[in-house]
């Protein structure tokens, strides 16, 4: 006889399935990364170390959802206790992890732009960071970190805006040529905007999805917990039939053996 509510039963069977399907999308989604990104060459350590945090996120999710799933479908009171003990943890991390990070935020922007002040000026850098900047350029179509000024006289190609672009004023804008020919007056078409404020917007909106999905999950551990324990308590205090007693009929008092019959009649005058 199932001892465990089927309407709870049902639920948490769904919360935990659903569980497991985000799991194997994100192996999913981190195998496809790994085959894009085999034939790059570049940070290959970071690479493979993201890629490894992908896999055991997935496989830990997917793993989590199939083994609360089963303890709850089987009402095996083994597993849904192991289960309890994860969604423990695994909340008690979540809380750990995004409440220093949340706090950090808005000191973000001012640790960043401390540390790109730096590199300036950018004609002065090292060739690994001019490197950076220029793939940061090209990609994010800007140019400097915080004025193309940043460069000094040394602008380099990657700032230079595409002929297609040349007429859109809130992308390019004409700077004076630099060249060693003063009398030679000469315009060129670079970015327009600057690159740390590009980046910062970026950079803050991954730390508020990742904030987002940690206090997401945190929240689902908790749901998990409480429905782990609620189903737990009922495997331990199942609902118990209730005994009705019957009274045997030999203790139940009969009609009288003898009844005492009434004269209806009228006394005598």
């Amino acid at each position: 006889m199932a001892q465990i509510n089927s309407c709870l039963k049902r639920t948490f069977i769904g919360f935990n399935l659903f569980f497991a399907l985000v799991g194997a999308i994100i192996l999913c989604l981190t195998v496809f990364a790994q085959i894009v990104t085999n034939g790059e060459d570049d940070d290959i350590e970071n690479r493979t170390y993201g890629l490894i945090c992908l896999y055991i996120m997935g496989a830990v999710t997917m793993l989590l959802g199939l083994l609360g799933a089963y303890g709850a479908y089987k009402e095996h009171k083994i597993s849904l206790i192991v289960f309890l003990v994860c969604m423990v943890i695994g909340s008690l991390v979540m809380i750990r992890s995004g409440i220093p990070t949340a706090v950090l935020r808005p000191q973000v922007e001012g640790f960043l732009e401390e540390k790109f002040s730096e590199l300036l000026p950018l004609n002065m850098a090292t060739i690994s960071q001019k490197h950076f900047v220029n793939s940061m350029q090209t990609n994010l179509h800007c140019c400097g970190l915080f004025s193309y000024t940043d460069w000094n006289e040394d602008i380099p190609s990657s700032c230079d805006c595409p002929s297609d672009l040349d007429e859109e004023s809130d992308t390019c804008k004409q700077v004076p040529g630099m060249n060693r020919y003063p009398f030679l007056k000469q315009s060129r078409s670079i970015y327009s905007k600057p690159c740390f404020p590009i980046l910062m917007h970026y950079v803050l909106l991954v730390a508020d999805i990742s904030l987002g999905v940690v206090f997401t999950l945190a929240a689902l551990a908790v749901l998990g917990m409480i429905l782990s324990s609620i189903m737990i308590h009922q495997l331990r205090h199942p609902n118990k039939t209730p005994v009705v007693y019957k009274v045997p009929t030999i203790f139940i008092p009969g009609p009288p053996k003898y009844q005492e019959l009434q004269n209806d009649l009228p006394p005598p005058y």
